[in-house]
């Protein structure tokens, strides 16, 4: 990488890291709020869900923002958003400003994603390794939000540990502001994100032009990824929790601050960790591998890790956790491949809103896994869940066939000359 892709890399790894640092802290809090208020659980949650429920309404919007005024304002506007809210909760004295505090963060972290991905897009010449240290932070932050929180409340009120979760946000705020680099360096067109307008007319000529080729077989490939990725981390900690094998590794019951942290959770907490290498290895095989190929190799390979969950728990902790470390390490090695798929789908002065749609995908149309998984795992076994779970992963693969099908007819930008 040069030193454009350095800087582009650091910025960006620091924004993903913070949103899910911050994302999975929020549900560590629920228990400490509802002794300091006394208020139902049902009420906690509903306070919750207005933080997260613009996390994924606010993808479209926030990529529309990023064409319009460039990816590293909308990303610094970001970074703001989320520490202060966190600074208001963290002063919060009631569960009204709670909730303002959760709606804000909910609205400054939705921006990221999109902004994020379309710089890493048009302004780093290497893409896919871009991309892959990107995947790896943002995997940190999943990993390390909820330990460190669980940790320091052990110690500390809730109210403090708020405080302490923002000062990564204000170090990573002082130094996105004074760093540098050219946010279109590696696309023809140097006006990538610096003017398109906010009107409805546009967004509409946009979408159209936008799902007119081949950005509409991504966007549904993007969706059933997304199915698959929500069932797995909304449902596996549960159903880790349950199994047999994981439960033998707690052995009799502990005592102790961390007695309320169950074996399955170390097993969850050691598939994101995985994730990271598989975020890194995704990444620099972009760079090398035809991403058609890759997603088809990748989702093939998710659907046999499904099907094969239940019986390979059957035969113990041994073969389960070698599962887990595969499924944690693909589940997350995918990312970048369709994170450059899009890029090669897409002209550069739609890129924001390209990945807008993206992760509206991702995080609001997958989500809708959390009401499948729940509904099929509450009437039927548990190995009909994990065979959903495959029918996803299928039904993605084919949809890369179509794109390996296709060629370059729908793919407006040039491939990187190392892919095959």
């Amino acid at each position: 990488m040069d030193a454009n892709d350095r800087s582009i890399a650091v910025f960006t790894m620091l924004g993903h890291g913070l949103v899910h640092w911050f994302e999975m802290s929020i549900p560590i809090f629920l228990v400490a709020w509802r002794g300091a208020f006394d208020v139902s659980l049902v009420l906690v949650g509903l306070v919750v869900a207005l933080g997260y429920a613009p996390f994924g309404l606010g993808a479209l919007p926030g990529g529309m923002l990023a064409d319009r005024f460039g990816a590293r304002r909308v990303v610094l506007a970001c970074f703001a958003g989320m520490t202060g809210s966190f600074l208001l909760l963290a002063a919060a004295t009631s569960m009204p400003t709670i909730a303002a505090a959760l709606l804000l963060w909910g609205t400054a972290a939705s921006v990221y994603h999109p902004a994020g991905n379309s710089l890493i897009s048009t302004g780093a010449s290497r893409r896919g390794t871009v991309f892959a240290y990107h995947g790896m932070a943002g995997n940190v932050g999943l990993a390390a939000g909820p330990f460190v929180t669980a940790t320091l409340l052990i110690s500390f009120d809730w109210s403090t540990v708020a405080a302490l979760l923002s000062v990564p946000g204000l170090v990573a705020l002082a130094y996105a502001w004074r760093v540098e680099f050219d946010p279109t360096a590696a696309t023809a067109d140097t006006e990538a994100g610096t003017g398109t307008p906010l009107s409805v007319p546009t967004l509409l000529a946009n979408s159209r032009r936008l799902f007119a080729g081949g950005f509409l077989v991504v966007f549904a490939l993007v969706t059933f990824e997304g199915l698959f990725y929500r069932g797995v981390l909304t449902y596996l900690p549960e159903i880790l929790g349950d199994l047999d094998a994981v439960e033998a590794i707690g052995g009799s019951d502990t005592d102790g601050d961390l007695a309320g942290i169950e074996p399955g959770d170390f097993v969850f907490v050691g598939l994101l960790v995985v994730g990271i290498v598989g975020q890194y290895v995704g990444g620099k095989l972009t760079d090398r591998v035809r991403v058609e190929r890759g997603l088809l190799a990748i989702f093939g390979i998710l659907a046999v890790l499904a099907v094969a969950f239940v019986p390979v728990a059957a035969l113990g902790l041994g073969p389960l956790l070698g599962l887990c470390g595969l499924l944690g390490f693909f589940l997350f090695a995918i990312q970048p491949f369709y994170q450059v798929a899009v890029a090669l789908y897409t002209p550069a002065d739609t890129r924001g809103l390209s990945y807008g749609y993206t992760f509206l995908a991702e995080f609001g149309l997958g989500a809708t896994s959390v009401a499948i998984g729940g509904f099929v795992l509450g009437a039927f076994a548990l190995a009909v869940f994990f065979l959903v779970l495959g029918l996803f992963a299928v039904v993605a693969g084919l949809l890369a066939v179509v794109l390996l099908a296709g060629g370059d007819r729908f793919a407006p930008e040039q491939r990187p000359e190392t892919a095959d």
